[in-house]
């Protein structure tokens, strides 16, 4: 009898741990990946992900092969496609670790503190640059950039476009 006891609470043991509520994702499922191309001499390539959060914001993560060490790069989102010379910073994200190659940023509004959302950064005529530095001459060398939104859907089919110099304060 003993047993049978200790087999029912084993057995109510188990079917109460099934019945856990499953943990709930703060993303919409809607996302967008574009590819950043080696942009220098630095061999430095990978991709910025879009991904819609219910909250409204939008996580941007920026992944790349070819970092190491210790610096950190800065991650620009620029008004414009990449050939546009002199082009406006829109968003300053955070830096790409040369150790991981990775950067994470939720994204809400630009530096003149217009609300953005996931939709209107997928038709943004613009372009992400990870420049070598945020200051000094290294601060003009971009070591990977792409296209995003409008930018992307018009590019060249044939591959890539050349990278205008950014703006310089």
């Amino acid at each position: 009898m003993k047993g049978v006891l200790t087999l029912a609470a084993l057995i109510a043991g188990m079917v109460g741990c099934g019945t856990k509520e499953q943990a709930t994702s703060e993303f919409t499922g809607n996302q967008t990946t574009y590819a950043l191309q080696q942009s220098s001499q630095y061999e430095v390539s990978g991709t910025v992900t879009f991904k819609e959060k219910k909250d409204g914001s939008t996580l941007v993560e920026v992944e790349l092969k070819g970092t190491s060490g210790n610096a950190k790069y800065p991650v620009h989102l620029h008004l414009g496609d990449l050939s546009v010379q002199g082009a406006s910073i829109a968003a300053q994200l955070n830096p790409v670790l040369g150790s991981t190659g990775k950067s994470q940023t939720s994204l809400t509004q630009l530096a003149d503190e217009t609300k953005i959302s996931y939709q209107a950064i997928t038709k943004l005529d613009a372009s992400i640059k990870i420049h070598l530095s945020d200051s000094g001459p290294e601060k003009d060398i971009i070591l990977s950039a792409g296209n995003i939104g409008i930018a992307a859907a018009n590019g060249l089919s044939s591959g890539r476009l050349g990278v205008g110099v950014c703006e310089s304060k």
